[in-house]
C-alpha cells in the first residue's frame, strides 16, 4: 500500500487571503481552519499530514504547526527550508518527519526540488541535526542522479522525489520522458537503500500513472485534494486519492 500524506497548506492560503491580519489563526470569524481539516483527511485515512512552514508565512502560521503537533493521531511531517532558524524550530516541535525544501520568495509555491549538491555543508549539518533528535529527514529533490546519490551518502533515509516537472508536461509530448526520470530516480534510490515518496502536482488524472512508479513509499498531496474537496468534501476528497493510489492493490 502507498501511503498518503495530506498537505494542508493550501487550506491555510485560503484562510490568510482574508484574515491575514487577524490576532488568531482560527475560531471566531476566522475560516478555514487547517488544523480542522487535517484532522477531517486523517479520519478519512490520511497516513499523515504534511506542512509547510514557510519563513515568509505566506500561508501555515507557527501556532497552526503546533497546534498539529498536539492534535492528530497520525504523524506529522514538516516541509521546511535549510536554515538555522528553520531548523530550531523544527528541534523544538520534534515532528516525526521532516522534508528539506528549497524556497523563492517570488514562487507561488515550490518550485523545483532542493540542490543537494550546491548546499551539501548545510544540508549535512540539517540531517545529523535531525537524526541526532530521533527526526527523520526527507530530502525534496529532482530524479537527478547526482541528488540522489549525495542524498544516501549524506545519510538521509528518505527522498522525495519531485514529481512537478513530470506533472506540467502530463498534456505535452515530453510527458514520455519525465515519467521516465522518476522511474529511473526511483529505482536507483532503492538501490541505495532510501526510502522512495514522491509528491507535487499529483492529482485524480495523473495518478494513475504515478501509482505505478517503482517502490514508492508515500505521496504527499495538498493542492489537488483542497480543490476536489471544494465540491465534494474533505473526507471524499481524501477517500477517493487513497483508492485510486492503491487500485492495483485492491
Amino acid at each position: 500500500m502507498i501511503l498518503l500524506g495530506v498537505n494542508i497548506d493550501h487550506c491555510a492560503t485560503l484562510r490568510q487571503a482574508r484574515y491575514r491580519d487577524a490576532a488568531e489563526t482560527h475560531g471566531g470569524a476566522v475560516e478555514p481552519d487547517p488544523v480542522a481539516f487535517a484532522l477531517t483527511a486523517e479520519r478519512a485515512g490520511a497516513d499523515g499530514i504534511t506542512v509547510h512552514l514557510r519563513e515568509d508565512r505566506r500561508h501555515i502560521q507557527e501556532q497552526d504547526v503546533w497546534r498539529l503537533r498536539e492534535s492528530i493521531a497520525t504523524r506529522l511531517n514538516l516541509e521546511m527550508a535549510c536554515t538555522p532558524a528553520m531548523i530550531a524550530f523544527a528541534l523544538k516541535l520534534k515532528p516525526e518527519y521532516v522534508c528539506v525544501v528549497p524556497e523563492g520568495r517570488q514562487e507561488v509555491t515550490t518550485e523545483g526540488g532542493l540542490d543537494v549538491v550546491a548546499n551539501r555543508k548545510r544540508v549535512a549539518d540539517c540531517i545529523a541535526a535531525m537524526t541526532g533528535a530521533g527526526i527523520k529527514t526527507s530530502l525534496f529533490i529532482d530524479p537527478d542522479a547526482a541528488q540522489i546519490e549525495l542524498a544516501a551518502e549524506l545519510g538521509a533515509p528518505f527522498v522525495e522525489l519531485h514529481t512537478g516537472a513530470y506533472a506540467h508536461a502530463y498534456y505535452t509530448r515530453k510527458r514520455a520522458a519525465e515519467f521516465k526520470r522518476l522511474r529511473v530516480g526511483a529505482k536507483r534510490a532503492h538501490g541505495l537503500k532510501l526510502f522512495v515518496n514522491a509528491g507535487h502536482g499529483i492529482n485524480y488524472v495523473n495518478i494513475a500513472e504515478v501509482r505505478t512508479l517503482p517502490h514508492l513509499h508515500e505521496l504527499n498531496i495538498g493542492h489537488s485534494l483542497v480543490s476536489r474537496a471544494l465540491f465534494c468534501g474533505a473526507a471524499e476528497a481524501v477517500r477517493e486519492m487513497k483508492g485510486k493510489m492503491n487500485e492495483a492493490a485492491k
